[in-house]
């Protein structure tokens, strides 16, 4: 079902007002992102129960019985259920029963409850899911009514997925929430919220089909989503991939695991600081997926151990307190298996810094051939910075030796998307999906064989394109002095290398104006009062 079908935000937008005044608007998330989860799973109980019974009266299937005990006794078997990737779910946890009870004076209580009910099975399942749904609507501010107004209006038949199959709906609700609450957060939000436009342009770049998929700053899982329905839309099995990521906030790690449930991925998602507390050590993944804090000072890598095993050097010289950039680049690094690729977001700043902590990890880089291509990003693909950024694209695989992708070792592919993109709001640019083929292909085109052509896709050869795309030589980016942005090597004049968001330009522009006015004023006075002394 085409995303266009049903259309909620709205309504999802008018739910979300139903806080309004008892809670402020960066923590709409914690209380409505639960309910739509236990709707969720109460809906596939739901739907599973429904399946089980059909298969009890069917007198072609090996569950078929007439005793009526052992129906009941097959449906209440948790273990059937389990089977089948859902939990049974008690009444008094189901959906159902909070909304027959929507309209009660205590149905904060009711909440609750069914979400203490839900912990126990959860717990139960793995201890990873502890305290997923914390007691948190009765010591709220919300009233009653509040409360009520979301459960009715969640309950709308366009928000179920037993109406809508097939439609992910609760996943996408989940999504559309999850984007607005970032928006409403403004600036606290890029803690947990990437934008889509970057996260499918990352996931089509690195192409995760199967294998191991690790986001070691995972936020709410926006990269393993992702990952998922690029998995979808090239017919593959979701079986085929494993998830791995750490996050260092306990708030949304609780998001990103309801979400990953949402989608019934298997997972292991680790909380912790990966900079100075790697959750994973022994972990080698095929694919890494990423946008980690930008710029993150005071990181303290005075406590990382003498000889840690990320570090390209002493620790001394490979890090800095100033920024913890290069630091994410040796975990990712490290963390990559003999084939793997990683794409990460990055700060402009990376490409160029001086900082003897950063580049000299960037000039080892350069010089061992890790680093596969950098591509430009335009302004406002976020909704917390105006300042654009930068994909570092990492790879194992630059030998040829996997048969999939040439030798490229003494190459890199520079990439400027600094002009791409639309603007779907005042605030945030999009990638439009001709945008995204685009710099895929050439990427594509750029480090594969000609063997790993899309069959009935006609083979694309690459060329540098002059102000888009330019393969350099290792000894070119040596002789920039390791600087590696894009526009130097793609020949984008010096003029467009300017990366002041609108916003602040205009303000700088017309304070200056406005000087200059003043100014003027100034100087005609002058000139009158000159004018007034020659008359006398």
């Amino acid at each position: 079902m085409a995303k266009a079908d049903i259309d909620f935000e709205k309504e999802l937008w008018d739910a979300a007002n139903e806080l309004r005044g008892a809670v402020s608007e960066n923590n709409y998330k914690n209380y409505i992102l639960p309910l739509v989860f236990l709707k969720h799973l109460s809906e596939r109980y739901e739907i599973i129960h429904g399946e089980i019974e059909g298969l009890l009266n069917d007198p072609k299937s090996e569950y078929y019985t007439k005793d009526a005990a052992e129906k009941q006794y097959v449906l209440e078997d948790r273990d059937e259920y389990r089977s089948r990737n859902t939990f049974k779910i008690p009444k008094v946890a189901s959906w159902q029963h909070l909304k027959d009870n929507a309209e009660q004076d205590d149905i904060k209580v009711i909440v609750d409850d069914a979400f203490d009910t839900i912990q126990e099975l959860l717990t139960d399942f793995n201890p990873q899911l502890n305290n997923l749904l914390p007691r948190i609507f009765v010591k709220s501010e919300l009233s009653p009514k509040q409360v009520s107004g979301i459960i009715n209006l969640l309950s709308h038949p366009k928000f179920s997925e037993k109406e809508n199959p097939e439609s992910d709906i609760l996943g996408r609700i989940y999504e559309f929430y999850i984007g607005r609450f970032a928006m409403a957060e403004g600036s606290g939000a890029g803690q947990f919220f990437t934008p889509g436009s970057i996260v499918r342009l990352l996931t089509e770049l690195l192409e995760p089909y199967k294998g191991r998929i690790f986001d070691p700053a995972c936020g709410s899982g926006g990269m393993f989503v992702q990952s998922l329905k690029f998995i979808k839309e090239h017919n593959g099995d979701k079986s085929d991939i494993s998830i791995y990521g750490q996050e260092m906030t306990a708030q949304t790690l609780r998001l990103c695991l309801m979400n990953l449930l949402l989608r019934d991925l298997s997972f292991d998602i680790k909380l912790g600081n990966s900079l100075l507390d790697d959750k994973f050590p022994e972990l080698k993944a095929d694919f890494i997926i990423a946008n980690p804090p930008f710029n993150v000072s005071n990181w303290h890598p005075e406590d990382l151990p003498d000889g840690d095993p990320r570090l390209f050097g002493p620790k001394e010289e490979f890090t800095t307190d100033g920024s913890a950039n290069y630091m994410w680049m040796q975990t990712f690094w490290n963390h990559l298996s003999d084939t793997g690729t990683a794409g990460i977001v990055m700060a402009n700043g990376a490409m160029t810094s001086n900082t003897k902590g950063e580049k000299n990890v960037r000039q080892f880089m350069v010089d061992n051939h890790m680093i596969d291509g950098i591509v430009r990003l335009p302004d406002k693909l976020f909704l917390t910075t105006g300042i654009p950024a930068c994909i570092f694209l990492l790879s194992k695989n630059r030998d040829g030796k996997d048969g999939i992708h040439r030798e490229r070792k003494n190459e890199i592919l520079f990439i400027d998307a600094s002009k791409m993109g639309t603007m779907a709001s005042r605030k945030l640019r999009v990638f439009t999906d001709a945008d995204v083929e685009k710099i895929t292909s050439t990427y594509h085109s750029w480090r594969n064989t000609d063997s790993d052509i899309e069959p009935g896709r006609d083979a694309e050869v690459y060329q540098n394109t002059d102000g888009f795309a330019y393969s350099a030589t290792l000894e070119e980016v040596q002789k920039q002095d390791y600087k590696l942005t894009p526009g130097i090597y793609v020949g984008t004049e010096a003029a467009e290398e300017d990366s002041e968001p609108f916003e602040e330009k205009m303000a700088r522009l017309q304070t200056q104006l406005m000087a200059q006015f003043e100014k003027g004023n100034d100087l005609q006075e002058r000139i009158k009062q000159n004018f007034e002394k020659i008359g006398k």
